[in-house]
């Protein structure tokens, strides 16, 4: 409605400013408009409302009769160029949404959806691509129940665009299948090692955080060249969990001669574990500030993950102005129950849930 509500505003002006003939040209605005807000047949229909509304004024201003008949002309022309302006757009936005249609899919394929609750675990995730439209990106991330406890990644991929996203799909193909293979967390990052030490350029690396939770109530942690990850108390006390040997990233091994260390932690009923790449703590404000991401998490922690979550990620897009410019991703996993002996049905329940 906004085109025919601009004619209409003319066609008052006119008449209620008596300035007669110097308003009509003025009347193609409304056919232009539409072609950004209408089909081919809506730009017609404004168009030819413009047509009649300017032989209308013409004649109530007793307007010679040349005037009206170079402006009419005018106002076809006008509205030829913007129906095919229109076409053309809507031609576009068609192209568009199918791309969007396969992002989705690569997204769903690649990032798979994480359950809320996996056996005894509340689990939460936040993922955000600086390129919106692209709907994917070189961050990382999955959680897969396994017959030794569950277990995760949260990575990093060098580099944008596509060869990001296939890095991505390749390492976190790997983990899912090591994951149920290796009973030893430090094997899972192997297997992804070697893979990647077959696969990727002299330049190209991945830094991630692999965690599993066993049967022992114990936290397991690799970190392979990334951010480290928070672990938030019950009582809500946020502390990082620094390397006391940091790892090279992923693919990077050969050239270190580093192998990495695998840390055990206390993780008891009400604890949670927060892994995130460096999109959410590189953010910066106006001030060129980065986000404080240990204080966000204290002021917003709760029992409820997806909540923390939530108030964190708006409050992280608060910081940077509303876009990102940088993948950022977010993975928190509270324990919200003591496992229980003999539960592993559970835990396979839940992988057929994912």
């Amino acid at each position: 409605m906004l085109p025919v509500l601009v004619v209409a505003v003319i066609a008052l002006v006119d008449v209620t400013a008596g300035a007669g003939m110097p308003w009509l040209p003025l009347l193609a605005a409304g056919p232009a408009l539409a072609a950004s807000t209408n089909g081919p047949r809506g730009v017609l229909c404004v168009g030819l409302l413009a047509g009649v509304v300017g032989m209308a004024l013409a004649l109530l201003h007793t307007a010679p009769t040349r005037e009206p008949a170079a402006v009419v002309p005018a106002l076809l022309a006008v509205t030829a160029a913007s129906g095919l302006a229109s076409a053309l757009r809507a031609r576009r936005e068609r192209v568009l949404a199918a791309v969007r249609s396969v992002a989705e899919a690569a997204q769903h394929a690649l990032l798979q959806p994480v359950p809320e609750t996996v056996g005894p675990f509340q689990v939460a995730v936040r993922y955000s691509a600086a390129a919106a439209e692209a709907r994917i990106g070189g961050d990382l991330y999955a959680l897969v129940p396994t017959p030794y406890g569950i277990r995760l990644i949260v990575g990093d991929v060098r580099g944008k665009g596509l060869p990001a996203v296939s890095t991505a799909a390749l390492v976190l193909g790997v983990f899912r299948e090591a994951a149920h293979d290796e009973p030893d967390l430090l094997d899972v990052v192997a297997r992804i090692e070697r893979s990647l030490a077959r696969n990727l350029g002299p330049d190209d690396f991945v830094t991630a955080v692999v965690a599993g939770h066993a049967r022992s109530g114990h936290l397991e942690i690799v970190n392979c060249g990334h951010a480290p990850p928070l672990v938030i108390s019950a009582s809500g006390r946020v502390s990082a969990v620094e390397s006391d040997r940091p790892a090279a990233p992923l693919g990077l091994r050969a050239l270190s001669g580093e192998a990495p260390r695998l840390q055990r932690l206390p993780f008891a009923v009400g604890d949670q574990l927060l892994c995130y790449t460096d999109g959410v703590t590189e953010a910066r404000d106006h001030t060129r500030a980065f986000y404080p991401l240990a204080d966000g998490v204290a002021r917003h922690v709760c029992e409820e993950p997806a909540r923390t979550l939530t108030a964190v990620h708006d409050e992280l897009l608060g910081h940077v102005g509303g876009r990102l410019h940088d993948d950022a991703a977010l993975l928190l996993l509270r324990k919200a129950t003591a496992e229980e002996p003999g539960n592993a049905p559970s835990w396979r329940e839940s992988e057929t849930a994912l």
